[in-house]
């Protein structure tokens, strides 16, 4: 043999100084090999191969052992930076793919769309079902206050009281609890003018400190929901005794025969107060004036002592479900306290359309407008743009026969329908249940199976779970009790 290479030490005894591992980096490895095998190696190479590494030489005499390393350390790390550089522009140039902390998903808690079934295994929950259990929740918490015979307020003075302090732009509720407030208060104010159509509705804000009107009150949603859906910013203070102030001013100008009330979206955990609230709190009671809490934060003892006082209600939301559920069950009227209930008659008119030829001005907004686009009231004759309102000349209440009608459904309510649990085809035809009375859909789905559907212990009539729905939210009468009333 030739002349060996000079080496410090054997390289086999050496242990390869391999840097930490970085992103998609190249691994390096010392591999040992002998002669003979690196020999063969070559031979089997193509022409094209890349030349073979570099050989160590291990002393004289006797059988060699000799080995190949991979790049040296500084190669390697000038080769794997490169090699980040070029994912680098490859994300850029396709969008950097976030992490997973950074990505929004379309259900943060996708853990409670799970359900056990039977045999212990979880699966996911029929979305359908789900909201019918939610809708019978809350059905079954109003059958009390919603029996027969009980007198309601169903001409309603509502304020609605948002809190837009700094507690507002917390970010537990997705994006923001504002953001949420002001999604579900609009959906909530189409229902209450739904159920309660001869009812008025203002809303007044909370912000560094101090109360402000965000708008009159008065009977027109899309007012209300114009005005809600402005910029709306959060900052500063809550102050609960200058919203209870405001509000009280504006409340207690009422006429007797109306239902004073205050729903508060509280959002803070304390109250910044230039003065006694307990004083602000007693002058709410003794105007009759009920008030309702919904914490998105935790409960607070003033919030709880406002509503005992004055006969309302305090509940706090767990979600943003929750929350939704909590303010639709303030939609329909409450039961009137004992106390603040009077039995008053009511003057009220009932306007017709003008003529199309007959050009006035609008009492509202003093505008010059034709007879087709208004209500002319039957006793002062001036053109109002909307009902129901209240004539401004004369002070008339001004409505129609179908606000009526749907405001008289309350007092006579459907009864909640009754759950009938799953059972064999051939019984659900002979209890004569095998499709829905309303829709005429079936009840047994392809595995043989009836689904869950409800009864009317009245009639005895089966409704699909839409239909129950229906019923009770929109049409308010149940159609099999009333065509049996039509036959006989």
């Amino acid at each position: 043999m030739g002349e060996l290479e000079k080496v410090k030490g054997n390289p086999l005894d050496q242990k390869p100084r391999n840097p930490k591992p970085k992103k998609r980096s190249r691994l390096q490895f010392v591999w040992p090999i002998s002669a003979p095998d690196l020999a063969s190696f070559l031979y089997c190479s193509t022409p094209t191969s890349p030349p073979p590494p570099t050989m160590y030489g291990v002393g004289a005499g006797g059988g060699g052992g000799g080995g190949f390393n991979a790049p040296s350390t500084a190669s390697g790390r000038r080769r794997n930076q490169e090699d980040e550089d070029d994912d680098e522009e490859e994300e850029a140039g396709e969008g950097r793919v976030l992490e997973a902390w950074e990505r929004a998903y379309a259900d943060d808690r996708s853990w409670e769309a799970l359900q056990e079934d039977e045999s212990g295994l979880l699966r996911p929950i029929d979305t359908k079902t789900l909201v019918h259990a939610q809708y019978r929740r809350r059905l079954l918490r109003s059958a009390a206050s919603a029996a027969a015979r009980i007198q309601k307020g169903l001409i309603r003075y509502l304020y609605i009281v948002i809190d837009l302090s700094r507690a507002a732009s917390e970010m537990d509720y997705r994006p923001s609890r504002m953001a949420i407030v002001a999604k579900h208060a609009e959906v909530f104010i189409r229902e209450f003018f739904d159920q309660n159509p001869l009812s008025h509705v203002g809303i007044v804000t909370i912000k560094d400190g101090i109360s402000h009107r965000l708008t009159e009150i008065g009977g027109s949603p899309e007012s209300q929901i114009k005005a809600l859906m402005g910029k709306l910013e959060c900052s500063g203070d809550s102050s609960l005794q200058n919203a209870l102030e405001l509000v009280h001013g504006y409340l207690d100008q009422v006429p007797s025969y109306g239902h004073k009330e205050v729903l508060i979206l509280y959002s803070a955990l304390n109250t910044c107060d230039p003065g006694d609230i307990m004083e602000t709190i007693g002058k709410c009671k003794k105007s009759k004036i009920r008030c309702s809490v919904i914490g998105l934060a935790a409960e607070i003892f003033i919030c709880k002592y406002l509503c005992e006082e004055t006969g309302g209600s305090y509940t706090v939301a767990l979600d943003e479900s929750h929350f939704k559920e909590l303010l639709l069950e303030h939609a329909p009227p409450p039961p009137a306290i004992a106390e603040y209930a009077a039995a008053n008659l009511i003057k009220m008119g009932f306007p017709q359309r003008g003529a199309e030829d007959l050009i006035s001005i609008c009492s509202c907004h003093k505008k010059i407008k034709s007879g087709a686009e208004g209500y002319i009231c039957p006793r002062c004759k001036v053109n109002v743009c909307e009902l129901p309102t209240e004539c401004r000349t004369c002070g008339l209440t001004l409505v129609s026969s179908p606000h009526l009608a749907r405001s008289y459904h309350h007092l006579f309510p459907v009864q909640p329908f009754d759950e009938v649990s799953s059972m064999h085809p051939n019984k659900l035809v002979k209890k004569g249940g095998q499709k829905c009375y309303g829709c005429q859909q079936s009840f047994i789905n392809p595995d043989s199976q009836s689904c869950l559907h409800v009864r009317c212990p009245q009639c005895n009539q089966h409704f699909c779970l839409d239909c129950d729905i229906y019923i009770h939210e929109s049409l308010h009468n149940c159609p099999g009790c009333e065509s049996q009333r039509s036959s006989s």
